[in-house]
């Protein structure tokens, strides 16, 4: 397959929006105990945190993480997170039939995003609390001295208020799995009275108003319109998630997945600029992707919330739960998701891939021992990386793939950004084809005299090769092949594979 493209700095999107490289922890399995914090760990900090980790999470390049959750927020007391480690309660949550042990709470969460540089996105209880809670977690983390929830803080140890800009209103209030689970009405309404608290505590805060937890869910798009014809003047954006795995077997549709994610997009635009126009509004809502991965919930017995089917277990400490092992053709698929948020870089407000450490994650530990990088870490490191200045689209005809799900679908799946201020190009593309190479040649007139700064793959003959930690680099990101001429790049696509090419001023 021959295919041909164009790049100009006319085909602009708009800034690549930091805040797409987003990421998540839940106290979900492994995430947090034995994953982010062991203080029994050989690298641990004095607060407990594993020191391994929080250099591949710097390496990651993740800009934003969500706390505490996900279906475990929808259980959580915030209180009993706070304080002395001591004296903080052992209980059990009903999300994931965990014992919690409350060892890590908010403001040493909070402290550790502070060293590792990521800014927190807190998630509120709205399924079995209410507008009091909520108000009473805002005014404990953001509040100056003098109230008697900030006070509480400072008598904590924390003086200066966190400053936490970005909240969510509660967690997939849709689902009949969650605790509190409510009609769109009922959370549209509790939504929009925290919401109205909130911005009263302070309007330049960014909301985040649930939407549909999936786009199978009977309710999605009527649940978009009637949550944001109560929340539309209090919250900035609306939430979507989304997990994919090969259905039945089929890897066609699943390489092609992005294509479900470009339209996922597009309805739920489609539907919050709806409201705008009703109400007559020049405001945009955006969207908040704060749950996006590769789940192979086929696989897994624990916890199949999505079906409404949790397996009553006996409940433990921070239990193994849903550590996929990731492949190389998983990594292109990640790859090419993360292609899909930055050409919608203008509507996408924030982005979490879900989640960060050994739950369905880029990052895998073993307890007391090592930490290494999953295939998909890398296609996250090297986008959140190199996207700099202005995202551009491509033109051209970029051939196609028949997927049993999605139909014809773009075989190269492609996406620039350009730096003006450094001269730097950087192109992301993936070949969704399984069986298919390409020869793509991308022309680059407009961008005057450029030189070939670096072309890395990430992809395997093997489509099932994976990262482990006794084979840590088994998946990496290679050379890849391409020839640089006066106006043009050729680049050789092989089947199933990810690209980062690099490119500058001369």
């Amino acid at each position: 397959m021959t295919v041909t493209s164009t790049i100009d700095p006319a085909f602009s999107v708009g800034p690549v929006n930091p805040w797409l490289f987003g990421t998540f922890v839940e106290h979900l399995g492994r995430c947090v105990y034995t994953g982010i914090y062991e203080p029994t760990h050989p690298s641990a900090d004095e607060d407990g945190f594993r020191g391994d980790v929080a250099a591949l999470v710097r390496e990651l390049g993740a800009t934003v993480v969500r706390y505490p959750g996900g279906n475990f927020v929808s259980n959580y007391r915030w209180e009993d997170g706070v304080g002395l480690r001591e004296s903080r309660p052992r209980v059990l949550d009903l999300a994931w039939r965990s014992v919690e042990t409350n060892q890590v709470g908010t403001d040493d969460f909070l402290a550790w995003c502070a060293r590792v540089g990521l800014e927190p996105m807190l998630a509120v209880n709205l399924g079995n609390r209410g507008l009091a809670e909520a108000v009473d977690y805002l005014e404990y983390v953001n509040g100056n001295p003098g109230t008697r929830y900030a006070d509480q803080r400072v008598s904590n140890g924390h003086a200066k208020p966190w400053g936490v800009r970005l909240w969510c209103l509660g967690n997939e209030m849709d689902g009949p799995w969650q605790i509190g689970h409510k009609t769109p009405v009922e959370y549209a309404r509790l939504a929009q009275e925290v919401a109205h608290a909130f911005k009263a505590f302070d309007p330049d805060l960014q909301l985040v108003a649930c939407g549909s937890s999936n786009t199978t869910m009977p309710t999605f798009g009527e649940w978009e319109r009637i949550v944001l014809e109560h929340c539309f003047d209090d919250v900035d954006l609306i939430s979507a998630h989304v997990y994919y795995e090969p259905v039945g077997g089929d890897e066609v549709s699943f390489v092609a997945a992005s294509a479900h994610m470009d339209r996922y997009i597009r309805d739920v635009v489609a539907t919050a600029d709806h409201v705008a126009a009703k109400r007559h509004s020049s405001k945009r809502i955006n969207i908040s992707f704060d749950e996006w991965n590769i789940w192979f919930a086929a696989r897994h017995a624990e916890n199949r919330h999505a079906e409404n089917k949790v397996e009553h277990t006996e409940a433990s400490e921070a239990p193994a739960l849903i550590q996929d092992v990731y492949t190389a053709l998983d990594a292109v698929v990640v790859g090419s998701l993360l292609i899909t948020l930055l050409r919608h870089t203008d509507r996408v407000g924030v982005a979490c891939q879900a989640q960060l450490v050994n739950a369905i994650a880029p990052i895998l530990t073993i307890p007391g021992g090592a930490a290494w990088r999953q295939t998909i870490f890398h296609p996250f490191a090297l986008t959140a990386k190199y996207a700099r200045g202005t995202v551009l689209t491509l033109a051209g005809d970029h051939g196609q793939v028949d997927t049993p799900a999605y139909g014809p679908v773009e075989q190269v799946w492609a996406v620039a950004t350009h730096d003006a201020q450094s001269g730097e190009l950087t192109v992301f593309a993936a070949n969704r084809s399984l069986t298919d190479p390409a020869s793509w040649t991308v022309r680059l007139g407009s961008f005057g005299e450029l030189r070939l700064v670096e072309h890395l793959v990430i992809g395997d003959e093997d489509h099932n090769a994976v990262n482990s930690e006794d084979v840590p680099d088994r998946v990496v990101p290679l050379a890849g092949v391409s020839t640089l001429a006066d106006d043009h790049v050729t680049v050789t696509l092989p089947p199933a594979s990810w690209h980062c090419i690099r490119l500058a001023s001369r």
